[in-house]
């Protein structure tokens, strides 16, 4: 197995390749000297010159795509889409026109500079295209300091692109002659950024047919370092819930003096309401060790998030120790029929009877048993050297680990950081989605489905890797469901590529881990292990990744290399138990991290 370092990570070198109904991406060339043009940069609503939006009662008076369709105001308004609303999306902040219906809300791109200022490490635009395909081009991002760096902006089609990857999903276009019930998509797209030095312009395409709403400077996160995160694998329904609290129970990897949480309404077609918001270490079961501390949200005590947004509390001074289980409590005080959800728990967490109960200390009000997690995807910690990135699929996700113990690989591998002094305690972030793949999608990304899956690891990179707070490594270990279901090992080296090639661009280490052995499982045929030992060897040799973890070799039977030894195997072939967990994590060179 190669070990070391590949090469160092150059972010802004060269542009990714796109699959047509992939991710959007872009990436930036290195800095060169500006050249100053005679155009003045302006604010982006000044330069609004296309009307998107329409009262349902007068279509006519807006022509987003050139054929007379528009956006519903009615629409947009039920997803908590309203004039003027900043809304948070992959961790950029992006405020909705603040525009009536009927008035210039977005500009189509044309090679116009946008004045903007910030540091960060990515730019976020609010896109959408309108010529029946994606849409693409170049642009620039001027700097204080006189450099500049190069972009590539694409857009999905806002009545054809991938759901999958959308910001939100409305159920409708207007058009002159009635109101179609098809859906209508709103993206938003990143691209990087030289880190450090202060925005001051940004020259979009010259793109017919690029629509522009809103762009922002994404900042970076000093200061802060995600301690525990759960990835959204779908939208199913749920309860319903109505004036109930939710007490999720969840693992820190690393502890910090301050903590704040993250809730993401994720494939959601309507904003949920979130109440009262507290955090404790527990003591056990849904018994808090104190009084559960309240969390605020721009001072207020609870925070509305809309469609396909997320909400981050507000810094809160409260002490959270590493390798502990916390308490999370939150009041739903409407009705929840459905929720994003990452399904996959091996944790009982808590729902309690009507009220508002998140302030109470012991558990007695928490009546039923919850096993997957609502809503809550991220507890970020103050301070720490940043986070490892583990994106994976069940056998990141627990699957077939001892229920409440906490023995989950992601979680050996933490213990294994905190322990030692060689290189610094990072936070780990577990990103797996039981049943992941990395080319298919399992959900679709949008609507009610009991597929909790999720989108592939292409389609959900952005959002699990590049938007993490403080993600400074990523571990790739997918593949087996790919090649269970008829995948070819190419097409899974060409994902796996792919999602190298976007991390390196954004100044990741990249890291894969090679896919295990599992004769013996119903779709571990002798073909699918062929097309898993090519990808493994592809994974072993290719020099795409700056590190490898050879957890196939880790766990392999000697004797029969297409099966998991027996003392590693949880007995259904496919997942390892908690020993095989384990060899895992103790397998890591922590110094590849």
């Amino acid at each position: 197995m190669r070990r070391g370092v590949r090469r160092s990570v150059v972010a802004f070198a060269l542009f990714a390749a796109l699959t047509p109904a992939g991710p959007v991406r872009a990436v930036t060339s290195e800095p060169t000297v500006t050249v100053r043009s005679g155009v003045e940069p302006q604010p982006l609503e000044r330069l609004f010159d296309n009307i998107a939006v329409s009262d349902d009662a007068r279509p006519g008076e807006a022509d987003f795509d050139g054929a007379g369709a528009s956006l519903s105001a009615r629409d947009l308004t039920a997803a908590g889409w309203t004039p003027g609303r900043t809304l948070t999306v992959q961790r950029a902040p992006l405020t909705w026109p603040r525009r009536a219906p009927g008035e210039p809300d977005n500009v189509r791109a044309a090679g116009q500079s946008v004045r903007m200022t910030g540091r960060g490490d990515a730019l976020a635009f609010l896109v959408a295209g309108t010529t029946g395909t994606e849409v693409s081009g170049a642009g620039t991002v001027s700097y204080a300091n006189g450099t500049t760096s190069s972009y590539r902006l694409t857009a999905p089609d806002w009545r054809t692109g991938p759901l999958a990857t959308k910001a939100v999903a409305l159920p409708h276009v207007n058009t002159p002659g009635g109101q179609l019930a098809v859906r209508a998509r709103l993206y938003v797209v990143t691209v990087p950024v030289v880190r450090g030095r202060r925005v001051a312009s940004v020259r979009l395409p010259d793109a017919p047919g690029l629509h522009v709403f809103a762009v922002s400077v994404r900042a970076t996160t000093p200061g802060w370092t995600g301690s525990w995160a759960a990835a959204t694998g779908g939208y199913p329904a749920v309860g319903p819930w109505s004036d109930r609290t939710l007490r999720l129970v969840v693992h820190s990897s690393v502890g910090g003096p301050r903590v704040r949480l993250r809730f993401d309404n994720t494939f959601a077609s309507a904003p949920v309401r979130i109440g009262s918001v507290t955090v404790a270490v527990r003591a056990a079961g849904a018994a808090a060790r104190d009084v559960p501390v309240a969390v605020a949200f721009r001072g207020a005590a609870g925070v509305e998030v809309a469609a396909g947004a997320q909400a981050f509390s507000d810094p809160l001074d409260f002490e959270v120790p590493a390798d502990s289980s916390l308490l999370v409590s939150f009041h739903l005080p409407g009705t929840v029929a459905a929720a994003p959800v990452h399904r996959l728990g091996v944790q009982r967490s808590y729902v309690s009877e009507p009220g508002d109960h998140a302030a109470d200390v012991a558990g007695t009000a928490y009546t039923t048993v919850l096993t997957s997690r609502p809503l809550l995807t991220g507890v970020d910690v103050g301070g720490g050297p940043g986070s490892v990135v583990l994106l994976g699929d069940s056998i990141t996700d627990w699957e077939k680990s001892t229920v409440d113990a906490d023995r989950r690989w992601p979680d050996v591998l933490a213990d294994r950081l905190l322990a030692q002094d060689e290189v610094p305690h990072y936070g780990v972030l577990n990103q797996g989605i039981s049943a992941n793949r990395v080319v298919t999608d399992r959900y679709p990304g949008d609507g009610v489905s009991s597929d909790t899956g999720g989108v592939s690891a292409l389609h959900r990179f952005d959002r699990d890797v590049l938007a993490q707070t403080s993600a400074r490594t990523a571990v790739v270990f997918q593949g087996v469901n790919d090649v269970r279901w008829g995948a070819s090992a190419d097409e899974v080296i060409a994902g796996l590529r792919e999602l190298a090639d976007r991390g390196h661009v954004r100044g990741l280490r990249m890291l894969a881990a090679t896919i295990l052995p599992c004769e013996g499982e119903a779709r571990c045929t002798a073909a699918a292990d062929a097309e898993r030992v090519r990808v493994n060897a592809w994974i072993r040799d290719s020099d795409a990744f700056d590190g490898v973890l050879d957890f196939d070799a880790v766990v392999r039977d000697p004797d029969h290399p297409a099966r998991m030894l027996p003392a590693y195997d949880s007995g259904d072939h496919l997942h390892p138990g908690d020993a095989g967990l384990a060899a895992l994590a103790g397998a890591v060179d922590l110094t590849l991290l």
